[in-house]
């Protein structure tokens, strides 16, 4: 089993820092709004961490004639239940979502004799400057830790400090501003007791041109304890032709939410439909998956591989393939074409279709009549012998 690089720390080495208030219901500044706060942003940040948490986690060991994966403690370990609190779905979803919404996602490995045993999510970590001119350093429950000592999972580097991960914040800020500042005015529209604002047109020389006259007459007949009661008006006192009430379309709120909703996607990088912006599109879906989705998963294999691996011939995987967008039948013309091919076995095969192994497929196959491999060479059409006119041809 691969070890796990750990630093023995003395208690009087750890530095005390003041307290960080970190919970769900985080009290912001006056017209801030989180990212979380945003259902678009929400969606879209769920979407990825769900897929992150979903993909198997491969310890690969490079070989002469390729990548082979490694199947050992560690790798269960990673892979199963890297956490003793969670699961691998948890740990990996945690740490996506966290990543993407604050730009940096630290974890604790906990060591026993050496070896891996714990990975524990911090919470409220941040990372910050040193006084001794050292980078920086993670600071969690007011205690200090290396950079090694942590796995620092960093989104975006900012430019200023190429350590510290930049995230989407600042591009997504403003938008999630305006997402909320629309949602905010679509709730008092629809909220108001008049559904949709009244305009009533009266004549200039009526008893209603006086102020307090026109407040007595909406006291009178315009408020009522149920809103969605009718108006009851005297027909001697004015006559209401024709009311056109202004609907969502015509307050643009309906484009402005969709614009906010195409910024959402293409800061973050999902398919609009996502978002709710669009159709699904399978070239979009599997388009996404190779680029953008990649990179995020890349930052976390990286970090695991760099961290928790001393050996150099090893490193770890998220395996992607089963999030790309295909149907049975894809993937089992795919696999046939590769087991006539003598690419597969017909165990390979059936592991790809999701079914149990069979005694005698374990052999690579070739042509039409299936014979194995290594017997390609003793045909008779190809060694020249007629005497067997059934032969294998």
């Amino acid at each position: 089993m691969a070890k796990v690089k750990v630093q023995t720390r003395s208690a009087d080495s750890l530095s005390l820092v003041g307290l960080q208030i970190s919970s769900s219901g985080v009290i912001c500044p006056a017209g801030y709004h989180r990212l979380s706060d945003a259902p678009e942003v929400a969606a879209a940040v769920w979407w990825i961490s769900d897929m992150v948490s979903t993909m198997t986690i491969q310890l690969m060991k490079n070989g002469p004639s390729g990548d082979t994966r490694v199947r050992d403690a560690l790798a269960r370990k990673v892979d199963v239940v890297p956490w003793s609190l969670g699961t691998r779905q948890t740990l990996m979803g945690w740490i996506t979502a966290t990543m993407l919404l604050q730009g940096d996602a630290f974890v604790l490995p906990r060591t026993a004799a050496g070896y891996l045993a714990d990975l524990i999510p911090m919470p409220g970590a941040r990372a910050q400057l040193r006084p001794d001119g050292e980078p920086y350093e993670i600071v969690w429950k007011g205690l200090a830790f290396d950079p090694d000592e942590v796995l620092h999972f960093a989104l975006r580097p900012d430019l200023k400090e190429p350590w510290h991960g930049a995230g989407l914040q600042v591009q997504l800020q403003q938008v999630v501003d305006s997402i909320m500042q629309t949602g905010a005015t679509k709730l008092a529209y629809m909220s108001s007791e008049y559904k949709p604002p009244m305009i009533v047109a009266v004549n200039a020389d009526s008893d209603l041109s006086d102020d307090d006259a026109r407040q007595r007459f909406v006291d009178s007949y315009l408020k009522r304890s149920d809103p969605s009661a009718p108006l009851v008006i005297p027909a001697d006192l004015l006559t209401v032709s024709q009311v056109r009430p202004l609907s969502l379309t015509d307050l643009a709120i309906k484009d402005g939410i969709e614009l906010d909703k195409r910024d959402v996607a293409a800061i973050v990088g999902v398919p609009g439909y996502v978002v709710g912006v669009g159709e699904f599109s399978k070239g979009e879906h599997n388009a996404f998956i190779r680029t953008k989705f990649m990179y995020y998963v890349t930052v976390i294999q990286q970090e695991l591989t760099k961290k928790l691996l001393l050996s150099p011939d090893e490193y770890f995987r998220l395996n992607a393939r089963s999030l790309y967008a295909y149907d049975l039948q894809e993937l089992a013309n795919i696999a046939l074409n590769l087991s006539m091919r003598g690419l597969m076995t017909g165990n390979e095969v059936r592991n790809w279709m999701g079914l149990s192994p069979k005694e005698g497929l374990d052999e690579l196959t070739i042509l039409e009549n299936y014979i194995p491999l290594g017997a390609i060479a003793d045909q008779s059409k190809l060694s020249g012998n007629d005497n067997d006119k059934g032969g294998n041809a």
